[in-house]
This record gives structure tokens, C-alpha cells and sequence, in this order.
């Protein structure tokens, strides 16, 4: 059976990866829909930026997150400017550094979704005058339904699993930050090799749902089964 402890991490795991996932799809959609229309020269550089987490070592993703959120940096200054004390080792500061670390497995999708849906469908809307916001949320939000979907089980899926970046700036603590990525590390660490295989099926599992997930909400993967 799982221990309190288990329970404990599972429980602030699903927590943070459902408000993380929250705050990416309402700050990753005006960030997907500008970076799918703009023809702005700052597109490169703002989607390297969305897309940095990708290829950069957790460890040092967390390591700079750590220096900006402490009490030097400036994050840190601007949270103990409003009384909010320092993040760094705290569930809220926690959910900062992931929100970074999972982004562009949320905006990245959206932006695909945008991007398949074309002027077209913007252009009948404007002949019929509906306004740009009209457009956006009758029109281009049915659209890129599968867009969100794919996203939101991403963006889920890959906070559920973080470990780096969620050591390095959020330590160890039980109930506040020790998630199950670090629950499975801390049994490993004390030989508790039957707690971690445990703990260690359950995210198996979970993997496998979510990939089984993905491949039957993708439309391309039906429509050529239809054929």
C-alpha cells in the first residue's frame, strides 16, 4: 500500500500540474495566437524563448529561476515588496519555475492548432461582421479545439513529471514541495526499492494513459484509419 508520505506527494503533484496547466492555457493562448499570425521580426526570437526549456538542462533552467526568484534577484525583490516574502522553497515558487519549464509543451501546440486553421475562416467571419473577439471565440476556439486538448494533456503530463527543476527550487519539504518525482528519488535513496517500484508503476502507468490519450484525440491518426 501507498504511505501518507506517497499519498501526500501524489496529491500536491496533482494540484500543481492542474493549476500550472490553468495558467498555461490562459497566458500560452495570447502567446500561441500571436506567435501563429505575427510577421513580426520578433517572432524568432520570442518562440526561442517559448521553446528555451526544450533544450536547456533542467538544472540550469531551475538554477537561474533560483537566482531570480531569491532574495537578490528581481522577482525576489518584487515578492518581498508586496509582503509575499521569497518563493524559492515554497509550493507558490514551485509553481512559477514549472509554469517556465512546461510552457512550450502547451504554447507550442496552440500555435500549431492556429497555424492549421488558416485566414479563411477569419475572412468569412469578417464578411459577416463579426468582431475580432467574436471571431476568436466562435470561430477560431471551436476550431482549434484538438489544439487545447493536445495541450492541456502536455502540459499536464510533463509537469507530473518534472524532477530538475523542481529540485533545485523546491527542495525536499513534505507536503509543500516533494512531489512524486522526488518521492521516488528519496525510496531510491533509502533502499526502499519496493516503495519506489510502486510509486514508480503508478507514473508508468499514467504515462502510458497519456500517450494512449494523445494518439486518440489526434485527428490525422483517425482520419488515415479511415481510409
Amino acid at each position: 500500500m501507498l504511505s501518507d508520505a506517497d499519498l501526500g506527494a501524489i496529491t500536491l503533484t496533482i494540484k500543481l500540474a492542474g493549476l500550472v496547466t490553468l495558467i498555461l492555457l490562459l497566458i500560452g493562448t495570447p502567446i500561441a495566437w500571436w506567435l501563429a499570425r505575427t510577421r513580426s521580426w520578433l517572432k524568432a526570437p520570442v518562440g526561442a524563448v517559448v521553446a528555451l526549456p526544450l533544450v536547456l538542462p533542467p538544472s540550469v533552467l531551475g538554477f537561474y529561476l533560483l537566482v531570480g526568484m531569491g532574495p537578490n534577484g528581481p522577482l525576489g525583490q518584487l515578492t518581498q515588496s508586496l509582503g509575499w516574502g521569497v518563493l524559492p522553497f515554497t509550493f507558490w515558487g514551485l509553481l512559477v519555475a514549472s509554469v517556465f519549464y512546461s510552457m512550450p509543451f502547451v504554447v507550442q501546440p496552440l500555435q500549431n492548432a492556429f497555424e492549421a486553421i488558416g485566414d479563411r475562416p477569419m475572412e468569412v467571419a469578417a464578411t459577416l461582421r463579426a468582431s475580432p473577439l467574436d471571431t476568436f471565440f466562435s470561430v477560431v476556439l471551436p476550431l482549434a479545439r484538438p489544439g487545447y486538448l493536445t495541450a492541456m494533456v502536455m502540459g499536464f503530463a510533463h509537469t507530473v513529471g518534472e524532477f530538475g527543476v523542481v529540485l533545485m527550487v523546491g527542495g525536499n519539504i513534505p507536503n509543500q514541495t516533494r512531489v512524486v518525482s522526488v518521492q521516488i528519488y528519496d525510496h531510491v535513496e533509502a533502499l526502499e526499492y519496493a516503495d519506489a517500484h510502486r510509486l514508480a508503476a503508478i507514473m508508468l502507468a499514467f504515462s502510458f494513459t497519456v500517450l494512449l490519450a494523445l494518439y486518440a484525440l489526434n485527428p490525422t491518426g483517425r482520419r488515415k484509419k479511415g481510409r
